[in-house]
């Protein structure tokens, strides 16, 4: 199971590098819509949904991985202050360095100076995000 998440890993951070995701210049050229625009990355995120699209509409038949491990899916389809507040945080994150999650992960695996400030900063986020969680019960 270790050999095939890491496989999975390495064929994932392949893919951000070619599509470009790990560039967060190509990143924020690509948001930056009333400037010099690339729309090169809306090809990469449209063939992403495509896949997904059926890609979760065959698990959804199931009820095993391919490998025989239990299948998580998210079964809540509700769009509540917190998710909004969250994708609004998110996409703020992403606009102001380029960077989102898994990106940010290859580029530190580059050795990508900015790209170990946001990782550190994604962890205090996180941590801080843990804190909240537990001093108010949300």
């Amino acid at each position: 199971m270790i050999l095939i998440s890491l496989i999975s890993g390495i064929i994932f951070g392949l893919g951000l590098i070619i599509s470009g995701m790990a560039n967060p210049a190509k990143v924020l050229s690509f948001l930056d819509l009333t400037g010099n625009w690339d729309p090169s990355l809306a090809f990469v995120m449209a063939g992403a949904l495509f896949i997904g699209f059926f890609a979760f509409l065959y698990a959804a038949r199931r009820k095993t991985t391919l490998l025989g491990k239990e299948l998580k899916l998210p079964s809540s389809t509700k769009i509540d202050r917190r998710l909004v507040l969250g994708s609004i945080l998110f996409g703020t994150g992403w606009g102001l360095a380029g960077f989102c999650p898994g990106p940010a992960l290859v580029g530190l695996a580059m050795g990508l100076p900015e790209a170990l400030v946001f990782v550190v900063a994604m962890l205090a986020g996180m941590a801080l995000f843990e804190l909240i969680e537990r001093r108010c019960g949300g």
